[in-house]
């Protein structure tokens, strides 16, 4: 009896590796339709690999949808994969224990075996034809596509204007005139999408067409214009990252009232492809200590550092990096007041002598290649969190799109002010999820009882 019990423990720990063989994470989608009459559209689908130790990755071909085309790019060193189609037999053979047997798959060779803690990041082309996704409608056509990825974009074809979209999205021009629909689906289930556009009246594209920086081109290479983070601070997301949200070209002194842009220097990028993430840890309230760790994507050519500004009010300790498509670990160097200057370092706000911040140094980036950072961190923040009135007490903003939060063993939920989506952790701490799909901060507030 025993032995038959010592077999079923082996059995069920070899086989949960190769259950959870395609785990996957930060998936985004861009969906390019082509002319109405081919039926077709060209998908370019970004996706993280991330259970430790997987050589492949394996994409499945949705039913009903011909592919052809295909084509995998290494997201870090941006050169083809090896990749075959496989049968769902195959692909349950390769590894993928819950294949489905009717189902194909494309089964991707990673450039190397995911680390421990690290990541895989893959970009997989292809073109679907799928006539009952895309078709007309007279003089109108219709993308009709249930999707259940998390953060999507569709392009219309050149020449052609939205009529209606039954989903809030956010719509942008692109340089070559095509106008994108794009939005983050915040609900557990597929999101019904339902795009109809028209041809558009000829004319030329305006010099001054606002760009949404999620052209092919700039997929394939999402460029910071900075690297200066100010650790979730709500005054550094417009100027981290060129997927950012809203940003002004000017800057004024503190002391001056603010003048509103003029609207022909708006810049309106795409939310949905917004890379960053952060995920708080609250240590004990007593404490007003809370450990984070922040994902960065480097891409801009020579790229060499990352500065993440500490909030005014915060203090930071333990700080570390690593680069999560290795599991290399980077240096970390704590850096205040004039220490700063020293360095020769710019950071978006004045330096005095209570400014912080912790430098991350790295390998320049290669033109075309690019590097996912994992940046961890400990915060004190009595003016933030804290034990009030014997309630666990959080008050802060968010303007990534992307923020979790875990509260400490033993305490439950009692108040958010802002919607999210709650869950608990294997050790059953409570994890909250806010995905912001706006240009905007919120203020979100929390409590919670021992």
């Amino acid at each position: 009896m025993k032995r038959q019990m010592l077999l079923l423990l082996v059995s069920a720990l070899i086989a949960a590796p190769a259950a959870a063989q395609n785990r996957s994470e930060d998936e985004y989608t861009r969906y390019e339709l082509l002319a109405p009459e081919t039926a077709s559209f060209k998908i370019v689908y970004d996706v993280t690999a991330v259970t430790p130790g997987a050589k492949f990755y394996f994409n499945p071909i949705r039913k009903g949808s011909e592919a052809s085309e295909e084509s995998v790019i290494d997201l870090m060193t941006d050169t083809p994969l090896k990749f075959q189609e496989v049968t769902g037999a195959q692909a349950k053979d390769a590894g993928l224990t819950r294949a489905d047997p009717d189902t194909r798959y494309i089964q991707v060779t990673l450039a190397r075996p995911v680390p421990d803690g690290g990541e895989g990041r893959i970009r997989i082309l292809k073109t679907y034809k799928d006539p009952k996704s895309y078709y007309r409608e007279g003089d109108v056509i219709v993308f009709n596509r249930p999707l259940g990825i998390k953060r999507n974009s569709v392009v219309l074809p050149k020449g052609y204007g939205l009529v209606s979209c039954n989903i809030p999205v956010q719509v942008l021009e692109e340089n070559d005139g095509r106008i994108v629909v794009s939005f983050m689906n915040i609900y557990p289930g597929e999101a019904p999408l339902i795009v109809k556009a028209r041809p558009r009246p000829s004319q030329s594209t305006p010099s001054s067409a606002v760009s949404s920086g999620s052209s092919v081109s700039s997929v394939s290479s999402v460029s910071s214009v900075s690297s200066v983070s100010s650790a979730s601070s709500v005054s550094s997301v417009s100027s981290v990252s060129s997927v950012s949200s809203v940003s002004s070209v000017s800057s004024v002194a503190a002391d001056t009232p603010p003048r509103e842009t003029p609207m022909n220097q708006i810049r309106v990028t795409e939310r949905a492809f917004q890379d960053r993430e952060i995920v708080y840890f609250l240590k004990e309230p007593e404490t007003h200590a809370f450990s984070l760790y922040h994902d960065y994507t480097a891409s801009r050519e020579g790229e060499d550092k990352y500065i993440n500004v500490v909030r005014a009010g915060s203090t930071v300790s333990d700080p570390s990096a690593k680069i999560l498509d290795t599991g290399a670990e980077l240096k970390t160097t704590v850096l205040k007041g004039q220490a700063i200057a020293r360095a020769n370092l710019t950071i978006d706000e004045p330096i005095t002598a209570e400014t912080e911040v912790v430098l991350i140094s790295f390998t320049p980036v290669a033109k075309g290649k690019s590097v996912r950072l994992r940046i961890t961190e400990t915060y004190t923040d009595p003016a933030r969190y804290g034990l009030i009135d014997g309630q666990l007490m959080w008050h802060r903003s968010f303007g990534r799109p992307r923020n979790d939060m875990v509260l400490p063993a033993g305490w439950s939920l009692t108040t958010s002010s802002i919607p999210a989506v709650i869950s608990q952790e294997a050790d059953g701490r409570t994890r909250l999820s806010f995905w912001n799909p706006r240009p905007d901060n919120v203020d979100v507030f929390v409590k919670a009882r021992r």
